[in-house]
C-alpha cells in the first residue's frame, strides 16, 4: 500500500509541509509507504479547456501534471494539504485539481481511493474548514472515499501558524494531522 501526500504551498519550507509530514509519519508508523509531492517546484499550468482528454488519456500541455496524476493513480490513498489563501486552496493546488480531468474522463482512475485533507491558516479560524471542504468536493467528483481525522476535528487536519510563530506550537493542529493519518490507515487496512 502507498499513500501520496500533496503539499500545495507555494513555499519550499512551509508550515503546510510540516503538518503534512506529521500525517505521513503517522502512516509510516503503521507500516504503509508514503511519498510527498510538493507543488512549489512543479510546472503546473492552468487548464486551457482544449478537451484533448475527452478523447484520450492525455493532456495537450507539456508540464509536470500528467506525471503527478500517474502517481495518484498508482496510490491507494491521497492526502491533499493546502494553505488557506483567502479561505480557498492555493492557486497551484487549484490548477492541479482542474488539470485532473484526464483521470476522471478516462475511466475514473481515482475512484475508490481513500482521501483526506489538511489545511493551514494564519489564524485558528482562517478558512481552513472551507479549504478542506473544497478538497473533499474534488475528491467526491473523483469518486474517492473521503475520510476526516479520528476524534479531534470534523474536516481533517486543521492547523494554524501565526506570523512569527513555529508550526510545532500548534499541538492541536499536529494532533488532527496525525489522527487523519491514522484514520486513513484504519480504512486502508479494513
Amino acid at each position: 500500500m502507498k499513500v501520496i501526500g500533496i503539499c500545495g504551498s507555494h513555499r519550499e519550507k512551509s508550515s503546510t509541509l510540516f503538518f503534512l509530514k506529521k500525517a505521513m509519519d503517522a502512516i509510516e508508523k503503521e507500516g504503509i509507504e508514503t511519498e510527498i509531492i510538493t507543488l512549489w517546484d512543479k510546472d503546473i499550468r492552468p487548464c486551457t479547456v482544449c478537451d484533448l482528454c475527452k478523447t484520450k488519456y492525455a493532456c495537450s500541455q507539456d508540464d509536470d501534471v500528467m506525471g503527478m496524476l500517474e502517481k495518484l493513480v498508482d496510490s491507494d490513498a491521497i492526502i491533499m494539504a493546502s494553505p488557506a489563501y483567502c479561505a480557498m486552496v492555493s492557486g497551484r493546488m487549484k490548477n492541479l485539481m482542474d488539470r485532473s480531468l484526464p483521470v476522471r474522463r478516462n475511466g475514473m482512475r481515482l475512484s475508490g481511493k481513500v482521501g483526506g485533507a489538511i489545511s493551514v491558516g494564519a489564524s485558528r479560524n482562517g478558512g481552513q474548514e472551507l479549504v478542506c471542504q473544497q478538497i473533499h468536493t474534488w475528491m467526491g467528483l473523483q469518486e474517492m472515499t473521503t475520510v476526516t481525522d479520528k476524534d479531534t476535528a470534523h474536516f481533517g487536519g486543521i492547523a494554524w501558524v501565526a506570523r512569527g510563530t513555529n508550526p510545532g506550537d500548534d499541538k492541536t493542529g499536529i494532533e488532527t494531522c496525525e489522527n487523519l493519518g491514522r484514520k486513513i490507515c484504519e480504512i486502508l487496512k479494513g
